[in-house]
């Protein structure tokens, strides 16, 4: 993440990053939905004390935890979504690229996005 951000001029000291489950998983899995569901206010509380004006999702659990299960992240991801002010924008997890290099540039692209809407919006 921080070579990305360095590599679009984005200043890391601008950039809240947030996790929808408090603690890993056992062996790193994906949370099931009763441990993310106990952790959801807490991120929901972080969301109005920092007013973030956009909202980057990484990977399939955030989208799903925060937009609805209904959200897949192949067919989200570099699409902005708009919620009660908040823009979010679905990109894929980091740990995604290490397993898939070839989405690295669609990630690359989805935070020029991000970086570019932040300029429009002078944030």
């Amino acid at each position: 993440m921080n070579k990305a951000f360095i590599g679009l001029g984005i200043n890391r000291e601008n950039v809240y990053i947030a996790n929808v489950v408090k603690c890993r998983p056992p062996a790193n899995r994906v949370p099931h939905e009763n441990e993310a569901e106990a952790c959801l206010d807490y991120l929901r509380n972080q969301v109005i004390l920092v007013k973030p004006k956009i909202i980057v999702l990484l990977g399939s659990t955030a989208l799903k935890n925060i937009l609805g299960k209904e959200y897949g992240i192949t067919a989200a991801r570099g699409k902005w979504v708009e919620r009660k002010g908040i823009l979010y924008m679905p990109t894929w997890h980091p740990a995604a690229l290490l397993r898939d290099e070839g989405k690295k540039i669609e990630f690359w692209n989805d935070l020029k996005q991000v970086k570019d809407k932040a300029t429009i919006l002078k944030i």
